[in-house]
């Protein structure tokens, strides 16, 4: 059990929890800013956390639900107001209401987690400040503290399994909901880098390719918010040939941007992908998150392959690109 102390003051309206780790404070941060590693956590036994978004920066938000044993949900907002990287971070703590949005009926809070070394690892400290001791009392009575302790009990098993996170893994695909899909891969390269790659036209071409024997024609990026982009690619023979094409709705360079994307030609709603970018241990973990219209249509998507192609991408990039930048 990593948990040292919890200690109200009732006089500054704070909760301070310590908790403690045989492990260096990269690896027990590393832990809170990715969201396959977070939501493993968070949530107390019986109530399993998933994140739909996870912003570990300055402006940034991060959207989770807790899901119960019956299938109730307890949904959570995160605005975070400072990151000092690999230090500390704070967050404007509150409920959300099952569109995401803020639910201003229930008490926020600000929390702060600061991360430092020890003798014997590293530790975690987080202080919650409440805005008055009437909602201290009342997030206490809700169970706040205990569901904390029990949340915390987990975290040794993840922190323990490097196996699942490693830098060298290849795309991942994780299933959210019905109609959402997360794709992730730790890419060997800074944020800035990775995320120049995304928006250079020449450099998107060198490694956006696919499968082998295809070649990327038209890499026109958007990069104003309300801009739109379009990719072609097609066989090295010249033969065949598709493409997709979409909007930039959100932008935070060079963190987090959120177009649509359609296949060019073809009927149907768009996807919305959300892409984030987030400095960890090896690199920089790119997180995707799509919603698709329906059920079916992620399954229809998912079934052409569509990971394997993105992992295909994801090395050269880092082979042809990025390993071209750091030599």
């Amino acid at each position: 059990m990593p948990l040292t102390s919890v200690e109200k003051d009732l006089d500054a309206l704070t909760m301070t929890i310590t908790a403690d780790f045989p492990v260096p404070v990269r690896r027990l941060w590393d832990a809170y800013v990715d969201p396959r590693q977070i939501e493993r956590f968070w949530g107390p036994p019986g109530w399993p956390a998933t994140f739909t978004r996870h912003d570990v920066f300055p402006g940034g938000y991060s959207n989770y639900y807790m899901t119960g044993p019956d299938g109730e949900r307890s949904g959570g907002l995160w605005h975070f107001q400072a990151v000092d990287e690999g230090r500390s971070f704070t967050v404007r703590d509150g409920f959300a209401r099952e569109d995401g949005s803020l639910n201003t009926d229930m008490p926020t809070m600000l929390m702060t987690f600061s991360f430092e070394e020890t003798p014997g690892g590293s530790r975690v400290v987080s202080v919650t400040t409440f805005p008055s001791l009437e909602e201290l009392e009342q997030l206490i009575e809700m169970g706040m503290e205990e569901g904390t302790k029990e949340a915390m009990g987990q975290m040794d098993d993840v922190l323990a399994d490097l196996q699942s996170f490693a830098a060298d893994l290849p795309a991942s695909l994780q299933l959210i909901g019905d109609t959402q899909a997360r794709v992730t891969r730790v890419i060997r390269g800074t944020v800035e880098q990775v995320w120049r790659a995304h928006h250079e036209p020449e450099l998107v071409k060198q490694w956006l390719k696919g499968p082998d024997g295809w070649v990327m024609t038209v890499a026109d990026v958007a990069q104003n918010v309300g801009d739109r982009y379009r990719q072609e690619w097609t066989r090295e023979d010249g033969s065949d040939g598709f493409g997709f094409e979409g909007e930039l709705i959100e932008s935070a360079s060079p963190h987090r941007e959120v177009t649509t994307e359609a296949m060019i030609g073809m009927p149907g709603e768009p996807t919305r992908n959300e892409l984030t970018l987030t400095p960890v241990e090896g690199g920089t973990l790119l997180s995707i998150v799509i919603t698709y219209p329906d059920a079916d249509t992620r399954q229809m998507i998912l079934d052409t392959g569509m990971v394997e192609g993105m992992e295909t991408s994801y090395a050269r990039l880092e082979r042809e690109v990025l390993g071209a930048v750091s030599a």
